[in-house]
């Protein structure tokens, strides 16, 4: 079953045009990556899908066009953005942003328990609970920012740039965990990310963007065997 479908999507930032028409789909519990050099439109396509950003062209999420939703509205539908910058709430502590997180949620007794599972899944948190979010490292920032999306019991996950700014051996901590959590959990998820054998190791698809359009989607193993993708993203 698709989850998430984009048709010819465009997009401005006031009367620039940064999307051309960007088409892709997301399966129900399918991880897709988003490929590209800076300015192709990565960001963009996933500001696009959260309402945050003018677009046109059929947004649609579980049959439904949410194409000019308002992004409180796309989030209540089981929407969750991890922006580029992480986005944690700097002044209050890491529970209280994981509280946050599941405002809009009605199973207030599953919220406790779903807490203590994000933090058995990083447990660097579990040191810091009580810790302001602005006191965290970047790492530690990355991985509340994911945690507090999560909380909100998502059908999808947009996940931007999670390893940007992170050392080596830190964002790929940060990714076991989010792997671990798609299996788990079964979580959809659409990845923009510029290290692409971080991106190859948790998604299943990617699309290559160039200057706002698709040039390129394949499965993780085809992509990764083109010599193109390799020079370009693999370092190869």
């Amino acid at each position: 079953m698709t989850l998430l479908e984009l048709e010819n999507v465009t997009a401005y930032y006031g009367p620039v045009q940064v999307l051309e028409g960007v088409s892709l789909s997301v399966p129900d519990g399918g991880a897709v990556g988003i490929l590209g050099a800076n300015g192709a439109g990565k960001t963009t396509t996933l500001r696009a899908i959260s309402g945050t950003v003018r677009a046109g062209g059929r947004i649609v999420f579980d049959g439904q066009d949410i194409r000019g939703m308002r992004p409180d509205k796309v989030a209540a539908l089981g929407i969750a953005h991890v922006p580029e910058g992480r986005g944690t709430l700097g002044n209050l502590t890491v529970r209280e942003n994981l509280r946050v997180g599941a405002y809009l949620r009605k199973d207030r007794k599953q919220i406790g328990p779903d807490i203590d599972y994000l933090l058995e899944l990083f447990p660097q948190l579990r040191e810091r609970i009580s810790s302001a979010a602005s006191a965290l490292s970047g790492g530690e920032q990355q991985m509340l920012a994911v945690a507090r999306a999560v909380m909100a019991k998502p059908r999808l996950l947009l996940l931007d740039e999670a390893s940007l700014g992170l050392a080596p051996s830190t964002a790929r901590n940060v990714y076991d965990a989010i792997r671990r959590l798609r299996q788990d959990s079964g979580l959809a998820m659409l990845v923009v990310e510029q290290n692409a054998n971080l991106a190859f190791s948790l998604v299943d698809t990617a699309t290559v963007l160039e200057t706002g359009r698709n040039v390129l989607t394949g499965t993780s193993t085809e992509l990764k065997g083109m010599d193109e993708i390799r020079r370009a993203y693999l370092g190869g």
